[in-house]
């Protein structure tokens, strides 16, 4: 067995673990722990250190609440005490030279979710040459509320400030600074497209793969709402100096308690990221079409199916979906094509269809439209047998990262999940790292996308007539 790796950054040395040709450092400090003084302000520099740090261990988890529910039953959650929050993960090829990179960040809505998650280990990547990099950040109320006196985007800025500290140290790792691709799935998607949104973090960027990610950023006074909300529930202002005056878990029993009851259907609003003119000063959807960087991104068929139990899709009624048509401003006539589409579904499954479409697949069908530079688009169709789920939300992640014997794998797609799709789709992200081509054609007018189903195969685009007549 190999000794124990070391190798110096600029803050310090550090002692990792090496195991079957892997190293593995963990924890890493990327930007000095939020909380004190620098609690609801820009990520700081983290302090040097004086010998050797072991980067053995994860570091802390972002202060956040468990998964409600049947949702809670199917991911899974991890809590490591502490301040030290804005740390990185690396996973390297033992004699890896100017390998390409790929930062992986993780989703879970801006409030939940955690590097540490076993299903993010990044060891399938360095065995295929890459050197894997993955970061934890604020999350909830700490890194995405409105406040007065409060920088917006925390949450971003510290993603930010992660993929600058990759950029700047990943090459003691053996990774190539110029060789880094962003990846990230549901909010982490949503903040690698924030990423690409930045003129400062693009530059950094030489690929982006963008997993079942909403795209858009919200307007100053549609984004803090939920702050607005949470600070009349706790009776205080939405101010720095009056949730800094909170302790975290304080902030997080007034979310439990704001969004309790609280479905896609309605309820308390959710964290989202922030027009801002210092920290996004424009929608990531408005500025993607326009950039260079090559982009990999897709959906997964059934999206809705984490989202909503069985017995909450049989309770939508045809009143209740014609609400929520109208709060979507869906015409009747995409409603009509769906029902065509799908002749045997539910009153609920059509709306789930069509939430997954408007929310997911719509933004990144017109964002692969509308894009000259390569832009490769998949669909994820493989059915799962667990309650249902069918291609869920999510699901997707243990074939990524081939990983299917993961507990939160197990948990989603069950045990006899089929390990040549893993291998399959795990192979085209390492390709499209690699060298920016993941085995199949460009995105263009003919549509060209790759279905991963029990058979994978590159098709025309699927369901477009419906599709192109959401707004």
């Amino acid at each position: 067995m190999s000794s124990a790796p070391r190798v110096t950054i600029s803050t310090g040395a550090l002692q990792g673990t090496v195991d079957d040709g892997v190293r593995r450092f963990l924890g890493i400090p990327y930007a000095a722990a939020p909380f004190g003084d620098s609690r609801f302000r820009a990520p700081q520099p983290p302090a040097p250190w004086s010998g050797t740090r072991q980067a053995d261990a994860f570091g802390a988890t972002a202060p956040q609440l468990p998964y409600p529910g049947a949702t809670g039953e199917l991911l899974g959650t991890v809590k490591i005490d502490g301040n030290d929050i804005l740390t990185v993960n690396v996973w390297a090829p033992e004699q890896a030279t100017d390998a390409p990179v790929v930062l992986w960040i993780h989703g879970g809505a801006l409030e939940r979710g955690t590097a540490a998650i076993g299903g993010y280990d990044g060891t399938s990547f360095a065995r295929a040459g890459i050197v894997f990099a993955s970061l934890n950040y604020r999350l909830g109320a700490e890194g995405f509320s409105v406040l007065e006196g409060a920088p917006r985007n925390l949450g971003l800025r510290d993603v930010a400030a992660g993929l600058e500290w990759v950029h700047r140290e990943i090459a003691a790792f053996g990774g190539d600074p110029a060789r880094i691709t962003v990846m990230g799935e549901s909010a982490g998607g949503t903040l690698v497209a924030g990423l690409l949104a930045r003129d400062d973090s693009r530059e950094l960027i030489a690929r982006a793969i963008i997993q079942s990610a909403p795209l858009a950023a919200q307007p100053a006074e549609k984004a803090r709402r939920v702050t607005t909300q949470l600070a009349a529930r706790l009776g205080i202002r939405a101010e720095r100096d009056a949730f800094a005056a909170l302790t975290p878990d304080q902030l997080l029993d007034a979310r439990r308690a704001q969004s309790s009851g609280s479905s896609p259907l309605g309820g308390a609003p959710g964290f989202q990221l922030a027009i801002d003119a210092e920290s996004l000063p424009r929608s990531p959807h408005e500025v993607l079409p326009e950039i260079d960087t090559p982009i990999l991104i897709g959906t997964n068929t059934d999206e809705y199916r984490l989202w909503f139990t069985p017995e909450a899709l049989a309770g939508i009624s045809r009143l209740k979906l014609f609400a929520a048509r109208l709060a979507l401003r869906i015409p009747g006539r995409a409603e009509r094509a769906y029902r065509t589409e799908w002749p045997h579904a539910s009153t609920g499954e059509i709306f789930g269809q069509l939430a997954t479409d408007v929310i997911l697949r719509a933004p990144a069908t017109r964002l692969a439209l509308a894009r000259s530079a390569p832009t490769f688009l998949y669909e994820f169709g493989w059915q799962s047998p667990v309650r249902d789920l069918r291609a869920a939300h999510a699901l997707e992640l243990g074939f990524v990262f081939d990983h299917l014997h993961d507990g939160d794998s197990l948990r989603l797609a069950g045990r006899d999940a089929p390990n040549e799709l893993a291998t399959e789709m795990h192979a085209s992200w390492v390709r499209f790292i690699q060298a920016g081509d993941p085995g199949w054609p460009a995105f263009d007018e003919d549509r060209w996308t790759r279905l991963f189903d029990a058979e994978t195969t590159t098709v025309p685009q699927r369901r477009t007539v419906e599709l192109d007549l959401l707004p």
